[in-house]
Protein backbone atom coordinates (compact mmCIF):
# COMPACT_ATOMS: atom_id res chain seq x y z
CA UNK A 1 0.00 0.00 0.00
CA UNK A 2 1.54 3.07 -1.60
CA UNK A 3 0.76 5.23 2.20
CA UNK A 4 1.24 8.90 2.21
CA UNK A 5 3.21 10.08 5.69
CA UNK A 6 3.57 13.37 7.01
CA UNK A 7 5.80 13.80 9.95
CA UNK A 8 5.26 17.09 12.21
CA UNK A 9 7.84 18.30 14.61
CA UNK A 10 8.84 21.86 16.56
CA UNK A 11 12.57 21.22 15.00
CA UNK A 12 14.15 18.09 13.55
CA UNK A 13 15.43 16.59 16.59
CA UNK A 14 18.60 15.45 16.28
CA UNK A 15 17.98 14.53 12.93
CA UNK A 16 16.03 11.62 13.75
CA UNK A 17 12.44 13.04 12.65
CA UNK A 18 14.18 13.31 9.09
CA UNK A 19 15.58 10.18 9.65
CA UNK A 20 12.18 8.43 9.81
CA UNK A 21 11.43 10.15 6.49
CA UNK A 22 13.62 8.90 4.76
CA UNK A 23 13.09 5.50 6.13
CA UNK A 24 9.63 5.93 4.85
CA UNK A 25 10.84 6.77 1.41
CA UNK A 26 13.38 4.16 1.46
CA UNK A 27 10.70 1.85 2.04
CA UNK A 28 8.29 3.04 -0.94
CA UNK A 29 6.22 5.43 0.99
CA UNK A 30 5.85 9.68 0.28
CA UNK A 31 6.90 11.42 3.23
CA UNK A 32 7.74 14.31 4.22
CA UNK A 33 8.39 16.67 7.00
CA UNK A 34 7.48 19.82 8.81
CA UNK A 35 9.15 22.01 11.29
CA UNK A 36 8.22 25.38 12.85
CA UNK A 37 12.04 25.70 13.79
CA UNK A 38 15.10 24.97 11.95
CA UNK A 39 17.47 22.55 13.76
CA UNK A 40 20.46 25.09 15.49
CA UNK A 41 23.20 22.43 14.40
CA UNK A 42 22.32 22.50 10.38
CA UNK A 43 20.76 18.72 10.32
CA UNK A 44 18.88 18.64 6.95
CA UNK A 45 15.51 20.22 6.83
CA UNK A 46 12.38 19.65 4.63
CA UNK A 47 9.69 21.79 5.03
CA UNK A 48 10.75 24.23 7.66
CA UNK A 49 8.41 27.61 8.47
CA UNK A 50 11.85 29.20 9.64
CA UNK A 51 10.25 30.71 13.02
CA UNK A 52 12.35 32.62 15.05
CA UNK A 53 12.93 30.46 18.34
CA UNK A 54 13.43 33.19 21.33
CA UNK A 55 17.46 32.18 22.16
CA UNK A 56 17.91 34.88 24.72
CA UNK A 57 18.99 34.61 28.32
CA UNK A 58 15.66 35.05 29.46
CA UNK A 59 13.75 32.93 27.33
CA UNK A 60 16.61 29.89 28.23
CA UNK A 61 15.94 30.62 31.60
CA UNK A 62 11.81 30.42 31.36
CA UNK A 63 12.37 27.12 29.71
CA UNK A 64 15.04 25.84 32.12
CA UNK A 65 12.15 26.43 35.17
CA UNK A 66 9.81 24.76 33.04
CA UNK A 67 11.47 21.53 34.13
CA UNK A 68 10.30 19.34 37.15
CA UNK A 69 11.77 16.27 38.50
CA UNK A 70 10.38 15.90 41.65
CA UNK A 71 8.06 13.06 39.47
CA UNK A 72 10.21 11.38 37.98
CA UNK A 73 8.65 8.57 35.92
CA UNK A 74 5.48 9.95 36.48
CA UNK A 75 2.63 10.10 33.71
CA UNK A 76 2.53 13.72 33.47
CA UNK A 77 0.59 16.54 30.92
CA UNK A 78 1.83 19.58 29.95
CA UNK A 79 -0.34 22.84 30.69
CA UNK A 80 0.49 26.07 31.07
CA UNK A 81 2.28 27.05 34.43
CA UNK A 82 0.75 30.57 34.80
CA UNK A 83 -1.51 32.74 33.50
CA UNK A 84 1.51 34.40 31.38
CA UNK A 85 2.62 31.25 29.96
CA UNK A 86 -1.36 30.64 28.96
CA UNK A 87 -1.65 34.09 26.93
CA UNK A 88 1.97 33.91 25.46
CA UNK A 89 1.11 30.49 23.74
CA UNK A 90 -2.44 31.44 23.20
CA UNK A 91 -0.98 34.50 21.62
CA UNK A 92 2.00 33.07 19.54
CA UNK A 93 -1.11 30.59 18.16
CA UNK A 94 -2.68 33.85 16.89
CA UNK A 95 0.29 35.32 15.49
CA UNK A 96 1.56 32.25 13.22
CA UNK A 97 -1.99 30.98 11.98
CA UNK A 98 -1.60 32.69 8.73
CA UNK A 99 1.64 31.52 7.99
CA UNK A 100 0.80 27.77 9.01
CA UNK A 101 -2.40 27.63 7.14
CA UNK A 102 -0.32 28.71 3.94
CA UNK A 103 1.83 26.14 4.12
CA UNK A 104 -0.58 23.82 5.09
CA UNK A 105 -2.56 24.93 1.22
CA UNK A 106 0.71 24.93 -0.06
CA UNK A 107 2.53 21.89 0.30
CA UNK A 108 -1.38 20.26 0.49
CA UNK A 109 -0.84 19.03 4.55
CA UNK A 110 -4.65 17.62 4.38
CA UNK A 111 -3.55 15.03 1.65
CA UNK A 112 -1.62 12.54 4.03
CA UNK A 113 -2.92 9.66 5.05
CA UNK A 114 -1.12 9.52 8.59
CA UNK A 115 0.73 11.70 10.30
CA UNK A 116 3.41 11.84 13.01
CA UNK A 117 3.43 14.20 15.28
CA UNK A 118 7.06 13.92 16.62
CA UNK A 119 7.45 15.19 20.24
CA UNK A 120 4.49 15.08 20.56
CA UNK A 121 3.29 18.08 19.37
CA UNK A 122 0.55 19.84 17.08
CA UNK A 123 1.70 22.90 15.18
CA UNK A 124 -0.46 24.63 17.16
CA UNK A 125 -0.23 24.49 20.83
CA UNK A 126 -3.95 24.18 21.56
CA UNK A 127 -3.53 20.93 18.76
CA UNK A 128 -6.31 22.69 16.41
CA UNK A 129 -4.44 20.77 13.45
CA UNK A 130 -4.57 17.32 14.69
CA UNK A 131 -8.47 17.70 15.64
CA UNK A 132 -9.13 18.76 12.10
CA UNK A 133 -7.06 15.56 11.09
CA UNK A 134 -9.31 13.51 13.45
CA UNK A 135 -12.56 14.93 12.59
CA UNK A 136 -11.03 14.06 8.75
CA UNK A 137 -10.84 10.69 9.47
CA UNK A 138 -6.60 10.70 8.95
CA UNK A 139 -4.43 8.26 11.42
CA UNK A 140 -2.38 10.19 13.80
CA UNK A 141 0.51 8.64 15.54
CA UNK A 142 2.52 10.44 18.63
CA UNK A 143 6.61 9.46 18.83
CA UNK A 144 8.48 10.83 21.54
CA UNK A 145 12.46 11.32 21.59
CA UNK A 146 13.74 11.83 24.74
CA UNK A 147 12.46 15.38 27.45
CA UNK A 148 9.78 15.91 25.50
CA UNK A 149 7.77 13.04 27.52
CA UNK A 150 10.20 12.92 30.72
CA UNK A 151 10.11 16.44 31.54
CA UNK A 152 7.59 18.38 29.72
CA UNK A 153 4.93 15.50 29.60
CA UNK A 154 1.84 14.88 26.72
CA UNK A 155 -0.70 17.63 25.39
CA UNK A 156 -3.55 15.61 26.69
CA UNK A 157 -5.89 16.62 23.69
CA UNK A 158 -3.30 14.90 20.87
CA UNK A 159 -2.79 11.95 23.22
CA UNK A 160 -6.82 11.39 23.44
CA UNK A 161 -7.53 11.08 19.68
CA UNK A 162 -3.81 9.83 18.76
CA UNK A 163 -4.15 6.18 17.39
CA UNK A 164 -0.64 5.04 18.10
CA UNK A 165 2.07 5.95 19.97
CA UNK A 166 5.70 5.08 19.26
CA UNK A 167 9.22 5.69 21.69
CA UNK A 168 12.50 5.51 21.11
CA UNK A 169 13.15 5.64 24.46
CA UNK A 170 13.43 3.09 26.89
CA UNK A 171 12.35 4.74 29.77
CA UNK A 172 9.10 5.79 28.21
CA UNK A 173 7.93 2.78 28.56
CA UNK A 174 7.01 3.90 32.42
CA UNK A 175 5.91 7.02 32.12
CA UNK A 176 3.17 6.75 29.07
CA UNK A 177 0.59 3.99 29.41
CA UNK A 178 0.07 2.80 26.37
CA UNK A 179 3.24 3.63 24.30
CA UNK A 180 5.77 1.47 22.11
CA UNK A 181 8.99 0.94 21.96
CA UNK A 182 10.67 1.26 18.58
CA UNK A 183 14.04 1.40 17.57
CA UNK A 184 14.64 4.38 15.42
CA UNK A 185 15.89 4.48 11.74
CA UNK A 186 19.49 5.38 10.86
CA UNK A 187 21.01 5.34 7.46
CA UNK A 188 23.93 2.79 7.63
CA UNK A 189 25.32 4.26 4.45
CA UNK A 190 25.78 8.19 5.84
CA UNK A 191 28.63 7.92 8.39
CA UNK A 192 32.04 6.83 7.16
CA UNK A 193 33.90 3.92 8.36
CA UNK A 194 36.72 5.72 11.49
CA UNK A 195 39.68 5.77 9.92
CA UNK A 196 42.19 6.27 12.51
CA UNK A 197 46.12 6.17 12.43
CA UNK A 198 46.58 7.53 15.78
CA UNK A 199 49.65 7.64 17.51
CA UNK A 200 47.70 8.25 20.84
CA UNK A 201 44.31 6.83 21.75
CA UNK A 202 41.81 9.82 20.94
CA UNK A 203 38.34 9.84 23.08
CA UNK A 204 35.44 11.53 22.03
CA UNK A 205 32.52 13.23 23.75
CA UNK A 206 29.93 14.97 22.17
CA UNK A 207 26.72 16.21 24.14
CA UNK A 208 23.75 18.14 22.88
CA UNK A 209 23.07 18.55 26.62
CA UNK A 210 26.17 18.65 29.37
CA UNK A 211 23.40 18.21 32.36
CA UNK A 212 21.75 15.20 30.36
CA UNK A 213 25.02 13.68 29.52
CA UNK A 214 26.76 14.34 32.76
CA UNK A 215 29.45 15.93 31.20
CA UNK A 216 30.88 17.67 34.18
CA UNK A 217 30.85 14.04 35.83
CA UNK A 218 33.05 12.45 32.86
CA UNK A 219 35.84 15.70 32.52
CA UNK A 220 36.78 14.47 36.05
CA UNK A 221 37.03 10.79 35.62
CA UNK A 222 39.00 11.97 32.42
CA UNK A 223 41.36 14.31 34.06
CA UNK A 224 41.76 11.84 36.94
CA UNK A 225 42.64 9.13 33.99
CA UNK A 226 45.14 11.31 32.25
CA UNK A 227 47.64 10.78 35.22
CA UNK A 228 47.66 6.81 34.47
CA UNK A 229 47.17 6.69 30.59
CA UNK A 230 48.26 8.61 27.83
CA UNK A 231 45.23 9.78 25.51
CA UNK A 232 43.50 12.51 24.02
CA UNK A 233 40.30 13.99 24.62
CA UNK A 234 38.22 15.48 22.65
CA UNK A 235 35.03 17.49 23.63
CA UNK A 236 32.80 18.47 21.04
CA UNK A 237 30.59 20.84 21.25
CA UNK A 238 28.28 24.00 19.26
CA UNK A 239 29.74 22.48 16.04
CA UNK A 240 28.11 21.85 12.72
CA UNK A 241 26.97 18.22 12.27
CA UNK A 242 29.64 17.79 9.49
CA UNK A 243 32.34 18.87 11.44
CA UNK A 244 31.31 16.70 14.23
CA UNK A 245 31.11 13.54 12.36
CA UNK A 246 34.83 14.09 10.46
CA UNK A 247 36.31 14.88 14.04
CA UNK A 248 34.18 11.80 15.86
CA UNK A 249 35.68 9.09 12.78
CA UNK A 250 38.96 10.01 14.08
CA UNK A 251 38.36 8.62 17.39
CA UNK A 252 39.03 5.41 18.86
CA UNK A 253 36.49 5.43 21.40
CA UNK A 254 33.65 7.41 22.57
CA UNK A 255 31.34 8.27 25.77
CA UNK A 256 27.56 8.86 25.25
CA UNK A 257 26.53 9.82 28.75
CA UNK A 258 27.59 8.50 32.42
CA UNK A 259 25.07 10.28 35.54
CA UNK A 260 23.43 12.83 33.77
CA UNK A 261 20.35 14.28 35.13
CA UNK A 262 16.76 13.88 33.57
CA UNK A 263 17.96 12.51 30.09
CA UNK A 264 17.45 8.80 31.29
CA UNK A 265 20.14 6.15 31.03
CA UNK A 266 20.85 4.16 27.83
CA UNK A 267 22.34 6.23 23.87
CA UNK A 268 20.83 7.83 21.18
CA UNK A 269 21.75 8.88 18.00
CA UNK A 270 25.65 10.15 18.74
CA UNK A 271 26.13 6.94 19.79
CA UNK A 272 24.30 5.09 16.64
CA UNK A 273 27.04 6.94 14.68
CA UNK A 274 30.23 5.98 16.76
CA UNK A 275 28.70 2.75 16.55
CA UNK A 276 28.61 2.62 13.02
CA UNK A 277 32.20 4.20 12.24
CA UNK A 278 33.47 1.24 14.14
CA UNK A 279 33.85 3.54 17.63
CA UNK A 280 33.68 1.11 20.47
CA UNK A 281 31.09 3.22 22.49
CA UNK A 282 30.42 3.83 26.56
CA UNK A 283 27.00 4.41 27.94
CA UNK A 284 25.02 4.36 31.19
CA UNK A 285 22.30 1.73 31.16
CA UNK A 286 19.88 0.73 33.59
CA UNK A 287 19.32 -3.07 34.63
CA UNK A 288 16.62 -3.15 33.01
CA UNK A 289 17.50 -1.84 29.72
CA UNK A 290 19.87 -3.85 29.42
CA UNK A 291 17.67 -6.97 29.77
CA UNK A 292 15.51 -5.12 27.40
CA UNK A 293 18.65 -5.34 24.76
CA UNK A 294 20.66 -8.37 25.79
CA UNK A 295 22.92 -8.13 22.65
CA UNK A 296 23.68 -4.45 23.66
CA UNK A 297 27.08 -3.43 22.07
CA UNK A 298 27.86 -0.59 24.88
CA UNK A 299 30.45 -0.67 27.52
CA UNK A 300 27.70 -0.24 30.32
CA UNK A 301 29.11 2.00 32.76
CA UNK A 302 28.71 4.49 35.64
CA UNK A 303 29.87 7.60 37.44
CA UNK A 304 32.21 4.70 39.64
CA UNK A 305 33.72 2.41 36.84
CA UNK A 306 33.86 4.84 34.05
CA UNK A 307 37.86 4.96 35.04
CA UNK A 308 37.89 0.89 35.19
CA UNK A 309 36.24 0.67 31.53
CA UNK A 310 38.55 3.38 30.25
CA UNK A 311 41.29 1.78 31.29
CA UNK A 312 40.38 -1.69 29.90
CA UNK A 313 39.56 -0.28 26.37
CA UNK A 314 42.42 1.83 26.34
CA UNK A 315 44.68 -1.08 27.09
CA UNK A 316 43.28 -3.99 24.95
CA UNK A 317 43.43 -3.34 21.48
CA UNK A 318 42.08 -7.19 20.38
CA UNK A 319 38.72 -5.94 22.94
CA UNK A 320 38.27 -2.83 20.84
CA UNK A 321 38.47 -4.75 17.67
CA UNK A 322 35.77 -7.19 18.90
CA UNK A 323 34.14 -4.31 19.73
CA UNK A 324 34.07 -2.77 16.55
CA UNK A 325 32.49 -5.73 14.69
CA UNK A 326 30.10 -6.35 16.91
CA UNK A 327 28.47 -2.66 17.09
CA UNK A 328 28.25 -2.29 13.34
CA UNK A 329 25.96 -6.05 12.96
CA UNK A 330 24.27 -4.71 15.74
CA UNK A 331 23.26 -1.33 14.18
CA UNK A 332 22.64 -3.14 11.21
CA UNK A 333 19.88 -5.65 13.11
CA UNK A 334 17.98 -3.47 14.83
CA UNK A 335 18.64 0.14 13.45
CA UNK A 336 18.49 -0.18 9.58
CA UNK A 337 15.80 1.12 7.71
CA UNK A 338 14.63 -2.30 6.97
CA UNK A 339 14.47 -3.75 10.45
CA UNK A 340 12.82 -0.62 11.41
CA UNK A 341 10.24 0.02 8.89
CA UNK A 342 8.97 -4.07 9.26
CA UNK A 343 8.39 -3.07 12.98
CA UNK A 344 6.72 -0.02 12.10
CA UNK A 345 4.40 -1.78 9.92
CA UNK A 346 3.51 -4.46 12.26
CA UNK A 347 3.32 -1.77 14.77
CA UNK A 348 0.54 0.01 11.97
CA UNK A 349 -1.33 -2.99 11.54
CA UNK A 350 -2.13 -3.90 15.31
CA UNK A 351 -3.91 -0.59 15.76
CA UNK A 352 -5.22 -0.36 12.32
CA UNK A 353 -3.45 2.47 10.68
CA UNK A 354 -4.08 0.76 7.32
Amino acid sequence: MALKILHIAPQNFAGMPIDFVKMHRASGFESNLITLYRNAVNFEEDICLNFKLPENKLSKKWRDSKIDLSKPGEQIYSSPKNYFEKIFFKFRDYKNKSTIYDAVDKYKLFDYDVYHFDGGMDLFRDCRFAKELKRAGKKIVCCYFGSDLRVRGMFRELDEISDLNLTVEFDHLKIHKNINYIFFPFDTDSVKAAQKKNGMLKIVHSPTNRKYKGTEKIIKVIEKLKREREFEFILLENMERSRVLEIKSQCDIAIDQVGGESGGTGYGKNSIETLTMGIPTVSEFTEDYLKFIPDSPFINSNEDNLSDNLKLLIDNEDLRRDLIKKGKAWVKLHHSYSAVNDKLMELYRMHKIF
